[in-house]
């Protein structure tokens, strides 16, 4: 029997190159499944993404979903991307062994935790203040130096990444440090400044999507010493005092130190991110 991809609708071009389309995943003809294609607007149409791959109930564990995931890599392939993502719940098993076995590797995961009644206490000598113009200056340029360099160590070309990472800040500190549902913290111990938290709050148009912690940095010469757990109860303090019941946040493959502490404050993994080359 022959797996193809057979389009399902006209091509969808965007005014920045990137492209989309959903095909019928066919068997001899016969549709067995849809499978979404689209290039990634935060990368360019370098990079691809499987949107979604849903093979009829019916027709899985025959090798449908592989052959249709190696066939939509080549209609990237086609389309100049150099490399493919897709985005897989983090208790779908039989999804992950699939993208296991076709090469795709864990970049980052999403993970999210429900807040307790009671707000956690902090260490009685956590010094805590709100960043502020100077503060905020420093802290970005240190940020935007980190955050691309987590990107390009993840194969990701350096002008993608700060082009993604300029277009995060336009969209979600575009007035800096004024920045309206922005929470932007410094941590001080002893008199001196030892981590800073960047905490994005609730959406109002969408009120169901979690409070984020967007970033929590601690001074080099200050970790290990608990103050990243601090900077975490005070994301969670931030969020009850605003009446926010779910924290959710982003760790990069790798990073095993943060998955332990957040898996340790009672976060749970909702979503992995898997990518490979496309050689």
């Amino acid at each position: 029997m022959t797996t193809t991809l057979r389009p399902a609708g006209a091509e969808q071009r965007g005014a920045d190159g990137g492209r989309s389309r959903r095909f019928t995943v066919c068997v001899n003809s016969r549709p067995v499944g849809v499978i979404q294609l689209a290039t990634d607007e935060r990368f360019g149409p370098e990079a691809g993404r499987i949107v979604s791959l849903d093979i009829d109930e019916k027709d899985r564990r025959r090798g449908r979903g592989t052959v249709a995931a190696l066939a939509a890599e080549e209609v990237l392939r086609g389309w100049g991307c150099r490399w493919v993502e897709t985005r897989v719940p983090a208790d779908a098993a039989i999804a992950l062994r699939l993208a296991s076995a076709l090469g795709y590797v864990e970049r980052n995961r999403g993970m999210i935790k429900s807040l307790p009644d009671t707000p956690p206490e902090l260490p009685g000598d956590a010094e805590v203040r709100p960043m502020g113009e100077a503060d905020y200056d420093v802290w970005h340029e240190r940020g935007r130096a980190r955050y691309i360099d987590s990107w390009v160590q993840r194969g990701v070309p350096y002008e993608q990444a700060a082009a993604k990472a300029d277009a995060d800040h336009r969209r979600l500190l575009g007035d800096g440090p004024h920045t309206a549902d922005a929470v932007l913290r410094i941590l001080a111990h002893g008199g001196q400044d030892v981590g800073w938290l960047w905490l994005g709050l609730r959406d109002r148009t969408q009120p169901d999507t979690p409070a984020w912690v967007f970033d929590v940095e601690v001074a080099p010469s200050r970790r290990g010493q608990g103050h990243g757990r601090t900077l975490m109860l005070l994301a969670e303090r931030e969020c009850l005092a605003r009446g926010i019941r779910t924290l959710g946040l982003n760790v990069f493959a790798g990073n095993t130190a943060a998955l332990r502490l957040y898996e340790s404050l009672g976060y749970r993994a909702t979503e992995l991110c898997l990518a490979k080359p496309l050689l």
